[in-house]
């Protein structure tokens, strides 16, 4: 059996003036404001207006959510049903994606995802409108919250109920063992490029059509367009070394999604650094990087001569030109819950996949806030979203107006918190305390049972997925790998 780490757990740091020495012992910058404060006078309340746009209401957002809770074709069924309701009863002015939704079938991430297609899209148009009808339930008018939904193909990471199905930007050592790419004919050839464009396009038409605001061009977590912005060792019109040539396949893609759905708004969340892939350790199996070769040219936002430092001019440079293609609002977070889950999502249990944490996680928060900052600085005509907030458990409300007053970001973008305690956002803004039993502890469930092919939910915290005969067959799973 494992054994965790002895990283101080966030919760036994009772007050702030000890979370603040916990932090500075650990040598990160978190700033952390005394008590958090009401509507109006937090600056988690006030109004974020877009050029030319709506104006949200407040500075949080619900970030995409990647279900196996969907049909075999697609579809959403009454679990994803219930996860929209909740985003809509959230109380956060912004729904960034709501769910991952593949353009076609072969792009899922697992046989349960969401397809953006002819047949789904009514369905899928019923989620947004079943979570506007959540938060009129709520009562407290005002303009109601900025919905979109992702588009994404899973790449690499695709995958049928008969298993991997993946296809590649690029060949890649160490991740075609992970996934068994045994041969070129898995990398997307140039001609297929253009039936992907395609499928790009009419799905941002087919979300337009139901009446979304928006729709996130997903360039994070190792899937298939963030894996684009690597491939350095791409011949042909997709890659190439130079920042503009793996960049043009984005360009494209807004390209075609603005001819076929003129005026929807697109967004782009982004993974703005990497790291080598990492494994556990024979010792005492905690995450390691994998030996790679040097100058390492296969990872977006790193240093190749130095791969586990963050080096952001491409990045920024990519944000510039997001901004100059009318793209106005970057979601930023980093790596790939894949094969480094620390960088994306700090967490001090691990999934069932992954190894136990090989840092304080606070420092992998630190790390994902201060990459938002620093491009936030760089381009501050950019709408910033921020993300890795849900390990700060109690102390999230307290950072995160301090970080959106001091400029680091926009707005707060709220993942696995939001499966486990929904309505965060509104009982910070209304100035209540936070329910302790609610707060997500980062035990990685949501992970772990996706990843062993059941529906995702918070089994330790919300009652609806603990009582679910699945919620048995995940404890049994992590007896059987000794996992916590």
């Amino acid at each position: 059996m494992s054994v965790v780490p002895h990283y101080p757990r966030v919760a036994a740091l009772k007050t702030v003036e000890a979370f603040r020495a916990h932090c500075a012992a650990l040598g990160i910058a978190l700033p952390c404001d005394d008590a958090p404060l009401a509507t109006p006078a937090s600056p988690l309340a006030q109004p974020l207006a877009f050029a030319g746009g709506p104006t949200l209401a407040n500075r949080f957002v619900i970030q995409p959510m990647e279900g196996w809770d969907g049909t075999d074709d697609g579809a959403p069924t009454e679990l994803t049903l219930r996860r929209w309701r909740n985003f809509g009863a959230s109380g956060a002015a912004w729904i960034w994606g709501g769910e991952a939704a593949a353009v076609r079938a072969d792009g899922r991430a697992n046989p349960h995802q969401l397809v953006m297609d002819d047949a789904n899209a009514a369905p899928i148009g019923a989620l947004r409108r079943a979570l506007l009808d959540a938060w009129r339930e709520r009562g407290d008018g005002g303009t109601p919250p900025h919905v979109g939904l992702q588009l994404t193909h899973s790449g690499r990471w695709a995958r049928d109920a008969r298993g991997p199905r993946p296809r590649v930007a690029f060949r890649h050592a160490l991740l075609d063992r992970r996934v068994g790419v045994a041969a070129d004919d898995a990398v997307l050839a140039d001609a297929e490029i253009d039936e992907l464009i395609a499928a790009f396009a009419r799905a941002a038409r087919l979300a337009q059509a139901e009446g979304f605001d928006f729709v996130d061009l997903k360039h994070c977590h190792g899937y298939l367009l963030h894996e684009f912005l690597a491939a350095r060792r791409r011949s042909g019109r997709w890659g190439g070394a130079a920042l503009a040539a793996r960049s043009r396949l984005t360009e494209a893609l807004i390209e075609a999604m603005r001819a076929a759905a003129p005026g929807l708004s697109i967004a782009v969340r982004l993974s703005a650094f990497d790291c080598a892939p990492h494994r556990a350790s024979a010792a005492d199996h905690r995450g390691e990087p994998e030996p790679v070769p040097l100058p390492y040219l296969d990872a977006f936002g790193v240093d190749p001569d130095q791969p586990a430092r963050v080096r952001l001019d491409e990045p920024i440079a990519f944000a510039r030109r997001l901004l100059e293609l009318g793209v106005h609002q970057l979601n930023v977070t980093g790596g790939s819950p894949y094969y480094a889950p620390h960088v994306q999502r700090p967490a001090s249990f691990p999934p069932s996949d992954g190894y136990q944490p090989p840092e304080d996680p606070l420092v992998g928060v630190a790390r994902l806030l201060a990459v938002a900052r620093q491009i936030k600085a760089a381009v501050p005509q950019m709408i910033v979203v921020s993300s890795g907030w849900s390990y700060l458990q109690e102390f999230l409300p307290h950072v995160a107006q301090a970080c959106v007053r001091d400029g680091w970001c926009d707005a707060v973008g709220l993942g696995r918190v939001a499966l486990s305690y929904p309505s965060l956002p509104a009982d910070v803004l209304a100035g209540r305390r936070l329910t302790r039993k609610l707060l997500c502890r980062t035990f990685s469930d949501c992970t772990t049972a996706p990843r062993n092919g059941l529906v995702s939910g918070c089994y330790p915290l919300d009652p609806f997925y603990r009582e679910r005969p699945e919620a048995e067959r995940l404890a049994g799973l992590k007896e059987k790998i000794g996992h916590r």
